[in-house]
């Protein structure tokens, strides 16, 4: 390169690097790509650009990757960092003959056939000068700004306006070495290396802007031709005696109600807006699992994200992380409690749809909402909706509301080609700002209804929220399970596709709890959900801070080496990492003792922190009915506690949504750490340590109420053989209101009669209501609950049950 070609290209870097604003995606690669920084690396790009070489050069000084402008050499060789499938294109004529990158293709496989140690990574590079993804009726301005292969000057004109969106993709890498010894190293692979690649970046665009965006009201009538709706429209004339122009006209009403209006200009207003806005709430946003999700958009699959609901803030967080992420943004199911002005307008925008909270009976609004489901659901659209219906006001997973996976599922029996796949998304928080609300909603208060008043009076509260946790759990792919459910259901729905067949009503049920499963599954043991663990489990709720910090090590070794799945996440750091970043969120108080700090929870704010604790109770729940029957048993063996476990197993399951396939196996993993902690002298004799036991006792705690309401229900069950379900819960929910006033209770989940219901239901399944079947079972259970409880309280439960029997 000549020296003024030399200035004047750092003259234009110098200018570019000024107006641009760059995305990594993933934002480390090493961490979630198969790089080897062991291996030399070479750059693929679509075309060949000066400007877009320049943007990758900022990334990969950045990230400590290989500068573009750098020669790889190799053994005296020198050969191009970077591999473009496409010249630049001129502004007038064609483009450069890609005949030279295919050589160069064809150059890397003969280097490697000449040096068998040679192994090059061969690493995609993606580059978006902004993300709008046009429209089926697109405009000049979409012409002249988003071309894929622009000339020169409409290059320098998309850095102009959208120089502060521009994204580098990383993909994974691929081997050369494998290419060579798999396939050759002749010119035809070359050409299969760069069709390959073609169609990665056609993906991978397609990945990162989305499908084009329909004209709203060509939409609409579109929607309204469909025999469906067609059919419907005719039966509310026919109904509702009106005329069919004016049950049509209501159709539109429900359509203009329902249908989200997507803009990308406010996506990206939106954008800046949020990252205002998450850095001043958090600290961080911790992410786990995204490029498993990445991969799945790049592999053609529909994708159904399926969170769980803590916050009005989850419809916030997903829709951004995914963006930073290189993924479109879901249109999202939003209540029609959220169509309120001025959020209202501009959640549509965002791709938002309004759904009301029941529409059973209204024939109309069923066929219209069905119908715009499976076009965005046609068209290629992300979706994202809460099947937990509403905000958890307790911390834990709520009872699945069907109604949308019904819906999904339908759409996916009535033929869509692609494949449809739930990804299920953990979403946690050290401080939800709606927590005070949701106590006063479970003390009585009535539910306040939604305006902008409360947005306003949430932003003026912002202030040091730690950090969010954004983990996506493990996929379900919809043709598979329905295969698993019902293996012709293909030919079956092929016969009529209006039929609903007997098994899908159970099978949409089992769909919605594997569902909430998979959600707890990819739970974030963060420090404040563990420590308040901790916390609520102590005498007084409050440790020394030295037995505070050991206690959080013992935990952080159980779900790091016994895990609970391989989607969960864990704080980093050690224990007194952890308590150092609890104290700076003024969520625990510290008192200052000549004899050791004391970490305490504030008496005002503990119902505040069960849920927290709430949060990831299930991951142990189980090392706590371990500890439960070391502390209340003497010489309990390995044999002794499965068998304990695995008597409770079934309810917990079903209280808490876990997903423990083998229960002995990890009953072993937990004991198996125990003794590496020197609590237990082996895993099988399970001798406890004695000078050791506290740390035990303290575990044991966190399952004291669970144990309590099992021993309340089985003592009635134990009495009343015949019990109905109603009966039985209404007495569990009244004796757990006795109980809970004698020994100090405050876990609103305590009293919580959906609660009973679950397990009301789960017993019934159990064969343990109205059967004699069962009695021994039900008998020996009792006894377990009993003997795990203290005696004060396994008194309290038994008098309250006798007089209640009494009576």
């Amino acid at each position: 390169m000549s020296k003024p070609d030399s200035i004047m290209l750092r003259l234009l870097r110098w200018i570019q690097k000024r107006m641009v604003h760059t995305i990594v995606v993933p934002h480390d690669p090493f961490a979630d790509l198969n790089y080897d920084p062991e291996k030399p690396i070479v750059y693929v790009m679509k075309t060949e650009s000066i400007s877009d070489t320049a943007a990758l050069s900022e990334m990969t000084e950045n990230l400590g990757l290989p500068s573009p402008y750098d020669p790889l050499k190799l053994d005296g060789l020198t050969v191009p960092r970077v591999v473009c499938l496409e010249g630049r294109k001129p502004i007038i004529g064609k483009r450069e003959n890609g005949d030279k990158f295919l050589d160069c293709f064809t150059h890397l496989l003969t280097l490697h056939r000449q040096q068998p140690e040679l192994d090059i990574q061969l690493v995609p590079v993606s580059l978006y000068w902004g993300r709008t993804p046009g429209k089926e009726d697109d405009t000049m301005k979409a012409a002249v700004l988003e071309r894929e292969s622009p000339t020169w000057l409409r290059k320098w004109l998309m850095i102009l306006f959208l120089g502060r969106h521009n994204f580098v993709q990383f993909s994974n890498a691929m081997s050369l070495r494998y290419m060579t010894d798999e396939h050759g190293s002749d010119k035809a692979i070359a050409h299969k290396l760069a069709r390959v690649a073609r169609v990665h970046f056609r993906r991978q665009r397609k990945v990162m802007t989305g499908p084009q965006l329909p004209n709203r009201q060509a939409m609409f009538a579109s929607l309204l031709k469909s025999d469906s709706i067609t059919k419907a429209i005719e039966e509310e004339a026919t109904n509702k005696k009106v005329s069919k122009e004016k049950a049509r006209e209501i159709a539109i009403e429900y359509l203009d109600e329902i249908a989200a209006d997507y803009s990308d200009s406010l996506v990206r207003i939106a954008e800046r807006f949020l990252t205002w806005l998450w850095n001043k709430l958090y600290s961080g946003i911790n992410i786990k699992g995204a490029e498993q999700v990445r991969q799945l958009h790049h592999d053609g699959h529909e994708i159904v994200y399926v969170p769980c609901h803590r916050s009005h803030m989850d419809y916030l967080l997903l829709s951004y992380i995914l963006y930073y992420q290189g993924m479109v943004p879901p249109h999202i199911a939003a209540g029609i409690n959220l169509n309120f002005w001025p959020a209202g307008p501009m959640f549509r925008r965002g791709g938002a749809f309004f759904i009301r909270r029941s529409f059973n009976g209204n024939k109309l609004y069923t066929a219209v909402f069905r119908e715009y489901l499976d076009q965005l659901f046609a068209k290629g659209y992300s979706v994202e909706y809460f099947t937990e219906g509403g905000r958890s006001r307790t911390g834990r997973l709520l009872a699945p509301k069907t109604g949308m996976l019904a819906m999904t599922v339908n759409s996916v029996l009535r033929g869509i080609e692609r494949p449809v796949t739930l990804v299920p998304v953990y979403l946690g928080y050290d401080h939800v700002m709606e927590v005070a609300t949701y106590h006063k909603e479970l003390s009585g208060k009535k539910k306040e209804k939604e305006s902008v008043w409360q947005v306003f009076g949430a932003i003026r509260k912002l202030g040091n929220f730690g950090q969010g946790y954004v983990n996506f759990g493990e996929p379900i792919n919809l043709q598979s399970f329905l295969t698993q459910q019902a293996p012709s259901w293909r030919e079956e729905m092929a016969k009529d596709l209006e039929q609903k067949p007997s098994w899908i009503t159970p099978a949409v049920n089992q769909l919605a709890n594997q569902v909430m499963t998979n959600i707890n599954g990819a739970a974030a043991a963060s420090s404040v959900t563990l420590t308040s663990l901790v916390l609520l489990a102590s005498e007084q709720n409050a440790l020394q801070r030295h037995q505070l910090e050991r206690q959080l090590d013992f935990y952080l070794k159980i779900i790091k080496n016994a895990p609970y799945s391989d989607y969960t996440s864990v704080a980093e750091g050690d224990g007194k990492a952890i308590v150092e970043h609890c104290l700076t969120l003024n969520k625990f108080t510290l008192e200052k003792d000549p004899l050791g700090d004391i970490i305490a929870i504030d008496p005002n704010h503990a119902i505040t922190l069960s849920y927290y604790r709430n949060n990831i109770i299930h991951l142990m729940i189980i090392p706590a009915m371990i500890a439960s029957c070391l502390v209340r048993y003497e010489n309990c063996s390995r044999e002794q506690i499965i068998a304990i476990v695995e008597d409770f197993y079934p309810l917990i399951k079903a209280e808490l949504f876990m997903g423990i396939d083998d229960i002995s196996h990890y009953v072993d993993q937990v004991l198996e750490q125990m003794v590496n902690e020197n609590l237990i002298t082996d895993s099988q004799q399970c001798e406890v340590v004695t000078r050791q036991i506290t740390q035990l006792e303290l575990l044991a705690e966190t399952a004291s109420e669970t144990l309590q309401r099992y021993a309340i229900i089985f003592n009635l069950l134990a009495i009343k053989q015949q019990c109905e379900r109603a009966d039985l819960e209404r007495d569990s929910h009244l004796l757990a209101q006795r109980l809970g006033a004698l020994h100090g209770v405050t876990a609103p989940e305590f009293y919580d009669k959906k609660l009973y219901n679950t397990l009301s239901v789960k017993l019934k399944e159990l064969g343990y209501l109205c059967s004699t079947e069962h009695l021994d079972d039900v008998a020996r259970i009792r006894d377990h609950a009993n003997g795990l409880l203290r005696s004060s309280v396994k008194q309290t439960i038994q008098d309250s049950v006798n007089a209640e029997h009494l009576n």
